[in-house]
């Protein structure tokens, strides 16, 4: 397709911008807009340093602001919709995550519509999927599973109506009488350098001793690294303008995953930082069920206290499920589909995410260096 263009949501996160990284690297794209509520200073001159042959537009906005994304849509060929509010914790009220989740994607394909974008690839979450309960068990699981979250917690929930709204889209006639071409990606959970998660994990650890919190002993899950997230989305968009391709990508969902090794995400994260000293904690925890059901005692808590004062539990009934499952999913389905494969081994995946986490490991150390006058 000679002189291309691409939106990208969510551009300054985790993932966004390292959608953009590969995509300056495509052929005959004449321009890259990447929108989101703001931009760090430091992410506007790293934007500005990757500016070659192709034009990087960084747009400023909300993803509810209606006339915003019709002037950002407009002569787009490809959206790709990585906005989100990711929230496990109960910190974003529920209300804010479903306005941002939902309504911002059926806003954002109204204005593809509207905009006549024919390509519309929205970052959908393994959580639409589940796990519903910490007994369920899946193992290399596969998109012809009928699996649906039961989870009531808003991210899990504003995720599945998102990609069932994108995903219903497929066909819809354009203001041009062309027509919209949609899919969705299902990471697992995404690490690598610069991931919120693991920097929490990490930096909470050396704020307690070098003990990293316990986030999930229990669980059986197959991380995915950041890059190869990204390249997941470049052969999408590949797929969905490839005549030949396009018709097995058109509506479908696919879960991305890599060669990253089966485990919990308790030696994961050791894995990853035992190098710096950063060790497991091996103090007493509360047996699953007990931990289930307190999560529920906490939440009623939360509840009650609503009117009054804001609770947010150290834990949630969301949490506990998320940590303590066997959850891991195949990439197959995409490789046959949009022939992926994982653009990074493990092993440079590993050691591009533990350099980073070195980094964070000596910025903390130089904080606590005395100053000298």
């Amino acid at each position: 397709m000679t002189g291309w263009s691409c939106l990208v949501t969510g551009a300054g996160g985790f993932l966004g911008r390292r959608i953009i990284c590969l995509l300056l690297k495509e052929k005959e794209l004449k321009e890259i807009r990447a929108l989101d509520k703001a931009f760090r200073p430091e992410l506007r001159e790293e934007f500005s340093e990757l500016q070659k042959k192709t034009k990087l537009t960084m747009l400023e906005g909300d993803i509810l602001d209606e006339p915003c994304l019709k002037t950002a849509c407009q002569d787009v060929t490809v959206v790709i919709h990585t906005a989100s509010v990711i929230d496990v914790f109960g910190a974003v009220h529920r209300q804010s995550i479903m306005n941002v989740n939902v309504k911002g994607t059926q806003l954002l394909l109204e204005a593809c519509v509207h905009a006549s974008v024919p390509v519309f690839i929205y970052t959908s979450s393994v959580e639409v999927a589940g796990p519903s309960s910490y007994k369920e068990v899946i193992q290399n699981g596969h998109e012809d599973q009928p699996l649906e979250s039961t989870l009531s917690a808003p991210y899990p929930h504003s995720k599945r109506l998102a990609e069932k709204a994108v995903l219903a889209a497929n066909g819809w006639t354009l203001k041009n009488g062309g027509t919209l071409y949609t899919c969705a990606l299902r990471p697992m959970y995404i690490y690598g350098e610069g991931s919120p998660f693991l920097s929490a994990t990490v930096n909470e650890a050396l704020d307690n001793r070098g003990i990293l919190p316990s986030t999930g002993k229990f669980s059986t899950v197959n991380p995915v690294y950041v890059g190869n997230v990204a390249w997941a989305h470049i052969l999408a968009l590949r797929a969905l303008q490839d005549p030949r391709k396009a018709p097995s990508v058109q509506g479908q969902f696919y879960y991305i995953s890599d060669d990253t090794p089966h485990q919990s995400y308790d030696a994961f994260n050791y894995s990853l930082s035992k190098e710096f000293g950063l060790r497991l904690d091996s103090s007493w925890s509360l047996p699953l069920v007990l931990r289930y059901w307190v999560a529920f005692l906490l939440e009623a808590v939360s509840f009650l206290l609503s009117p009054i004062y804001t609770y947010r539990p150290p834990f949630n009934r969301h949490t506990v499920t998320l940590s303590n499952s066997t959850y891991t999913f195949s990439y197959k389905k995409a490789q046959r589909d949009l022939a992926y494969k994982p653009l990074y081994s493990w092993e440079e995946a590993r050691q591009k995410t533990m350099e980073w986490v070195g980094s964070l490991v000596d910025r903390h150390k130089e904080t606590l260096k005395p100053k000298t006058q």
